[in-house]
């Protein structure tokens, strides 16, 4: 990995989940770190040394106001998943994500930028068969999928018109330590941990589930690895494994639960299998997943039940 000199790192979305393992390890490393959101960082997500910043994305007199400073290295963490309908608010959903890296893009200064890594999404690929790779068509199902296909798409034509260092991680099922409280995972473990019933899906969706010290690896290597501007890369573990499966290990793995499943229903038009193929990135990043999905399961189970 190429040697950086006290780089400058700016980290839109520092306070979420997958930002603040970021800026921890970029704090580790002694980097320059700028963390970007529309609100502070919790009590369990702040990093001591890393420069906060708090102002709404969407005004670009705000985003011009405070971003002037030269950074050398981007990574565009900002915006939530979000499985709305356009009928529901999805116009201001998929306004918002675009505009957004817009402005972003248009602010920041090109002087010594060396890398921007936008963070894209698996649901860009849509009901795309399985195992789904990089040289699919798109075909996002929701406005957030959208969303996320219209910030590749307008990255890619930045970097071939105008030489744009940008790439795209494509993430699959980020998890670990400290993921928000309404997401699958942590929902599930919660409710395995106070044995408690809980309703789910019949489970028979195929997902990619990735540890997220595999995913923060993922990310430094794109920060650096020479020659790969323009590109999209799956961030995945490769392996499927059903839903059902996974609530079932967690119930294993904790010794409870009560999981009542076929008390949700599918979202409409939900790829029944989405999982990566990862050979891209494997062999143009020499990136591969560490942590087997036993081992982030039971870390991550730890993590939830220290912080009951």
């Amino acid at each position: 990995m190429e040697k950086l000199n006290t780089p400058h790192l700016l980290v839109i979305g520092g306070t979420g989940f997958i930002g603040h393992h970021l800026i921890r390890v970029a704090q580790l490393k002694g980097w320059h770190t700028t963390s970007v959101s529309l609100n502070s960082p919790s009590e369990e997500r702040f990093v001591d040394g890393i420069r906060y910043l708090h102002f709404d994305m969407t005004d670009d007199n705000l985003v011009k106001k405070y971003l002037v400073e030269d950074f050398n290295y981007v990574v565009n963490l900002g915006g939530y998943i979000n499985h709305q309908l356009f009928q529901e608010g999805g116009r201001d959903l998929i306004e918002t994500h675009f505009t957004t890296l817009q402005n972003l893009v248009e602010a920041i200064s090109r002087r010594n930028l060396k890398r921007f890594v936008q963070i894209g999404s698996s649901d860009e690929y849509g009901n795309a068969p399985a195992p789904q790779h990089e040289n699919l068509r798109e075909q996002p199902i929701s406005p957030y999928s959208l969303a996320k296909v219209a910030g590749t798409h307008f990255l890619q034509m930045l970097h071939r018109t105008e030489k744009f260092p940008a790439l795209i991680l494509r993430l699959f099922l980020t998890y670990g330590p400290g993921q928000d409280a309404s997401r699958f995972l942590p929902q599930i473990i919660r409710g395995c941990l106070d044995n408690t019933e809980f309703p789910t899906s019949a489970g028979e969706q195929y997902r990619d589930f990735c540890y997220v010290e595999d995913t923060i690896r993922a990310i430094l290597k794109a920060l650096v690895e020479p020659e790969v501007e323009g590109e999209v890369f799956n961030v995945a573990s490769g392996e499927p494994v059903s839903i059902r499966t996974m609530i079932t290990k967690v119930c294993s793995l904790t010794g409870s639960g009560k999981p009542q499943f076929g008390k949700v229903l599918y979202r409409p038009g939900e790829n029944m299998n989405l999982y990566a193929d990862i050979k891209k990135i494997q062999e143009m990043l020499s990136w591969s997943p560490q942590v087997s999905l036993e081992q982030g399961l039971q870390k991550t189970i730890n993590w939830y039940a220290e912080h009951e």
